[in-house]
């Protein structure tokens, strides 16, 4: 690396070479604000003659065999904005020159700093290089046709601004002050120097780049500028496309990107560190991350219909959609990107996955009608995705959810009945109130009702300000009751298109009002909200009660709780450390501490990993800490000491009880009651395993067994109803399948772009004959259309996983065709590549 300290002009003038904008580079955004302040800087510094004004660094690396023939190409990693400011104030100077007769002056500016005046490659000739749109507005300026650019560009606003401000007076001092603008020139040479790890310093001190460019940045700051303008285009691009608000017209990249993070990790990356979680993971740049931007590419799609639900296809998936994003369930996100996958994957139909949109918005309804808090729905759909089981798909989501207790539960009908008698429903968010409404008038209506329309609002049959009549007109226990506790709640609410004629009037006169043959009041609405009000003749508490019951009833169809039975054998559930059973003689299945899951089953080593996040929250405090438990770094202070990550040692000769003591007082020294959460095994005494355990069981003996193949050497068991081992190729993969009806062997083609997964099956195909002669019997293979996803298979049926009797059988079925089947299908995949 090397700096120097030399004026802009210097840099811009040097014969032959070209300043590129990199791809991954985030576009040019100053605004006139930014433009203004520079200006003033250059005429001051002249006007003033302070000798020179210092405008920061430029950092490019020299991509040296990169370069063309013709010029050298510098590719600039920090100091765009700056350049690409300094440029447009050249043009603008030329332009200048140029309209009034200067010719001179026009000649000089273009062929010393925006031109390489004698190379003849047309790419070659402007200094300055950028991308995509940027590049269209910067070429309308230099050749006056911005008017003819139809989008906006800051490029042209920019330039229009400087125009303005350019005169015959103050273009030469313009002129001048550009020679007194020094900066630090910092040039790297590729291979040696890390330039994302300049960047990074560089960039590390206050600059508002958001979590995407750096991520973007380190994605493609360290390619060749052949393969960055592809990865570019095939990877990043469609990313950013997708991750897009429509309506806003706003980039949500940072946040797909924590989402994905999230999904993958089980793990909430804070929103400032998304950037270092994604680094943190793809140190090694090997095929392993290439299939991972391939996979987050792909996701990406799904992220697109869940923040742009206007670009579902599917009325009805589009229409629940919408609804989650107007109840702004982002929390969901990371896990229904996984859900939609397994949709495009046929995994799932279509109407299992409307029935899992309406599952997520009756779980989130209910907790805010109940009022449990809305934090804990961070860590729920964290890891809910973990709890679907493929074989029972909605029903496993359903049941994972009316499992959770405390802050996480699924509010019963009870719970909610309860809550909607004295629940506030009118001084809630507008459109809260607006979905709510909705859906109680739409449900099960033929004609749908737009309840959005602006002459529809929201009416109080008993009013805010009741006028003198109503005390004739109810007992005062009755107008107590309303007007202290019933006031704004459901029953007492309805729809009306004539809010304002009807106003503060009695119930009789609302409901038959027909003023110039207006049909204003209740008797003539055609909602249903409103079908109640004709029966009765007073808006008494009777009536409220009645009128509860109805749309209560109503309440619990459209936001139901789940038809699923609670197995006996599963007898356990995700709970808070304070609220579990002792652990003596249990295992657990994971816990989750502070937003981060971990599959664990020893209570042990729970025990180190929250100890070890605590020394690195907050090391004094932790060994302070000598009333609850010894930390230590000689290890002969303990009975059998147990080494933790950072040097010191604790004890393990604990039972379990008495690490969860330990645990617990620490939790509250750290005020992080709220952030340990354990699961034990389903499994019990006196009850039969269930099926994950099951499964798990079955992959423990099977693996072993297969010794004939290195398929699944590395592989681990898992409590899923499949499992896979790589074939070589990205994307596709080995997979045993296990029912309670059949065993299976695939290869399943599964990259995250669909064309391929079809055009690999196409080319399989062509050696249909010779596959199947060498593997002795006929396949099944099925492109799958209609989905992402193909596969080739072989089965047996009439095995039944639940039947330890059948797995001898199934056994022998894997150990003997699994060879078979890899040695038929893998000269043809490996041509593939």
């Amino acid at each position: 690396m090397k700096a120097n300290e030399l004026p802009i002009t210097s840099f811009l003038q040097a014969q032959n070479v070209q300043f590129v904008i990199p791809v991954y580079q985030r576009n040019y955004d100053w605004t006139n604000s930014e433009c203004k302040e520079l200006i003033n800087d250059i005429v001051s510094v002249e006007i003033n003659n302070r000798g020179t004004h210092f405008i920061g660094s430029i950092v490019f690396i020299h991509e040296g065999i990169y370069s063309t023939s013709e010029v050298k190409e510098l590719v600039i990693i920090d100091g765009q904005q700056r350049l690409t400011t300094i440029n447009i104030i050249y043009v603008a100077l030329f332009r200048f020159a140029k309209e009034n007769n200067m010719q001179n002056d026009s000649d000089m500016v273009l062929n010393m700093f925006l031109t390489n005046q004698y190379v003849q490659r047309e790419s070659s000739k402007l200094k300055l290089k950028q991308t995509d749109s940027n590049s269209l507005a910067f070429k309308t300026i230099m050749y006056g046709t911005e008017n003819e650019f139809n989008n906006y560009s800051n490029v042209i606003e920019n330039f229009n601004y400087f125009r303005s401000f350019i005169t015959k007076d103050n273009f030469n001092i313009i002129l001048n002050g550009l020679k007194r603008l020094i900066f630090v020139e910092v040039s790297l040479e590729r291979g040696k120097d890390d330039p994302q790890r300049i960047f990074e310093s560089l960039n590390s001190t206050g600059l508002d780049l958001s979590q995407s460019d750096l991520i973007r940045n380190y994605i493609l700051m360290d390619l060749d500028p052949l393969n960055q303008n592809k990865v570019f285009e095939q990877i990043w691009n469609p990313i950013e496309d997708n991750a897009r608000d429509i309506v806003k017209q706003k980039s949500l990249v940072s946040e797909y990107i924590r989402d994905y993070l999230t999904l993958r990790n089980k793990k909430i990356p804070n929103k400032n560190k998304v950037y270092l979680e994604f680094k943190k993971l793809y140190v090694e740049k090997d095929e392993t991350y290439t299939q991972e931007l391939e996979n987050i590419k792909s996701l990406s799609v799904h992220y697109k219909k869940l923040i742009n639900p206007s670009s579902v296809q599917d009325k009805f998936i589009r229409k629940e959609l919408e609804y989650i994003s107007r109840l702004e369930i982002n929390v969901a996100f990371p896990f229904l990107l996984q859900v939609f996958e397994d949709a495009e994957n046929g995994l799932i139909t279509t109407d299992e996955l409307v029935k899992i949109l309406k599952l997520i918005q009756s779980y989130t309804w209910r907790r805010f009608v109940v009022g449990l808090p809305t934090n804990a729905l961070n860590k729920i759909f964290m890891s809910l995705y973990s709890e679907v089981d493929t074989e029972d798909y909605y029903d496993s989501i359903a049941l994972a959810l009316i499992k959770k207790r405390g802050s996480g539960k699924f509010p019963t009908d009870e719970d909610l009945k309860t809550a909607l008698k004295d629940k506030d429903l009118y001084n809630i968010q507008s459109k809260n109130r607006n979905y709510m409404f909705e859906l109680l008038e739409n449900y099960n209506n033929r004609e749908y009702v737009n309840t959005n329309n602006e002459s529809i609002t929201i009416e109080h049959i008993f009013p805010q300000t009741p006028n003198k009549d109503w005390n004739s007109c109810i007992s005062s226990d009755d107008y107590f009751m309303f007007k202290e506790k019933f006031l704004n709640t459901l029953a007492n609410l309805t729809l009306s298109g004539n809010n304002g004629s009807l106003s503060n009037k009695t119930f009789i006169e609302k409901k038959a009002m027909n003023i110039k043959n207006g049909e204003q009041g209740y008797n003539y609405s055609r909602l249903w909200l409103n079908d109640f009000l004709k029966t009765v003749n007073n808006w008494d508490i009777v009536s409220y009660n009645e009128r509860f019951n109805l749309i209560s009833k109503r309440f619990l169809k459209i936001w139901y709780y789940p038809d699923v039975v609670m197995p006996i054998i599963e007898n356990t559930e995700e709970q808070n450390i304070f609220d579990a059973e002792i652990p003596t003689h249990k295992k657990l299945e994971y816990f989750i501490f502070e937003n981060t899951k971990v599959d664990e089953e020893i209570i042990s080593q729970m025990y180190v990993y929250v100890i070890e996040k605590l020394y690195e929250k907050n090391p004094q405090l932790l060994l302070g800490a000598s009333n609850i438990f010894k930390i230590a770094r000689n290890p002969e202070d303990f009975r059998t000491p147990q080494g933790l990550d950072n040097g010191y040692f604790i004890e393990s000769n604990l039972d379990s009880n008495s690490k969860f003591n330990s645990l617990k007082k620490l939790l509250k020294l750290f005020e992080l009651e709220d952030e340990l959460l354990i699961k034990y095994t389903d499994s019990s005494e006196g009850n039969m395993p269930n099926r994950y355990a099951l499964r798990k069981e079955y992959w423990k003996q099977l693996l072993p067994l297969i010794v004939d193949t290195d398929l699944f050497h590395n592989v681990n068991p898992t409590k899923g109803h499949w499992l896979s081992a790589g074939a070589g190729v990205t994307g596709l993969g080995f997979t045993f399948v296990i029912t309670g009806k059949f065993a299976r062997i695939e290869l399943v083609l599964a990259t995250s772009d669909k064309d391929q997964n079809k055009k690999y099956f196409k080319k399989i195909l062509v050696s249909k004959d010779l596959i199947e002669k060498n593997f002795g019997a006929e396949l099944e293979w099925e492109e799958l259309t209609d989905y992402k996803m193909s596969r080739i298979k072989y089965e047996i049926n009439n095995v039944n996983l639940y039947d330890k009797n059948d797995w001898v059988k199934m056994n022998e079925f894997f150990v003997h065709y699994l060879p078979k089947f890899q040695n038929a299908l893998q000269p043809v995949i490996t041509n593939l590549k």
